[in-house]
């Protein structure tokens, strides 16, 4: 007798249709991105899918909630400056690996990551002894320096660090009044491309900046 082999399908779950949007998101971005086309990639018709999400509004929340499970959340009563420099730089990978959130991050309904790393922030910076408005503006300013740069970085694209004088170099040919009419931006066109920028070197140089801004707030100065 032949033995007769069946392939079982994987069985849909929340978290498999989460997993599956956010590889779809990462590979085509959000304005691709349909329920549609995610069923037919889990080999669904679309309606299986709203067994596990209401909505698509739904499948955003548990998508970003995924992101912000990817950052890694300050500890409470550690050193605050370490700690939300740890949590930024995670901040900035996360959003590296699923560009299609920045811009989402803070509108969606927040789900238990979020939650968890809302807290953390605002309880570390809380008992670092900020006050409670000093910990809201210092909150703040952090998630807009993250935000914005990663926003700035996705639009830039800049690959390496020798990508930004080459794309200034490509800019001065275009333009030959360049170098005569605006010279500051000449020396950009001829350092840039010796020097380079490095995208995770400015993160961190600004990131610096704001820190040490924030412990001057922290201790009166």
């Amino acid at each position: 007798m032949t033995k007769q082999t069946t392939t079982r399908r994987t069985p849909l779950s929340r978290d498999r249709v989460l997993e599956a949007a956010v590889a779809r998101a990462d590979q085509d971005g959000l304005e691709a991105f349909s329920m549609r086309g995610l069923a037919q990639e889990l080999g669904v018709v679309p309606m299986a899918l709203y067994k596990h999400v209401a909505n698509k509004d739904e499948l955003l929340d548990g998508m970003v909630d995924i992101v912000f499970g990817e950052i890694e959340s300050p500890s409470i009563g550690g050193d605050w400056r370490s700690e939300m420099r740890r949590r930024a730089l995670s901040a900035r990978d996360a959003l590296k690996r699923h560009g299609w959130a920045i811009g989402i991050m803070e509108t969606q309904t927040p789900g238990p990551a979020n939650l968890r790393n809302h807290n953390a922030v605002m309880g570390c910076l809380r008992e670092a002894g900020f006050s409670f408005e000093a910990a809201i503006h210092a909150y703040s300013v952090q998630d807009a320096y993250i935000y914005g740069f990663a926003l700035q970085e996705k639009t830039l694209g800049l690959a390496t660090p020798r990508s930004a004088g080459e794309a200034a170099q490509r800019r001065a040919q275009a333009n030959a009044a360049l170098v005569d009419d605006y010279p500051y931006l000449a020396e950009i066109v001829t350092k840039l491309p010796e020097t380079g920028y490095d995208n995770a070197v400015e993160f961190a140089w600004g990131l610096d900046l704001i820190l040490d801004g924030l412990d001057q707030r922290r201790r009166g100065d």
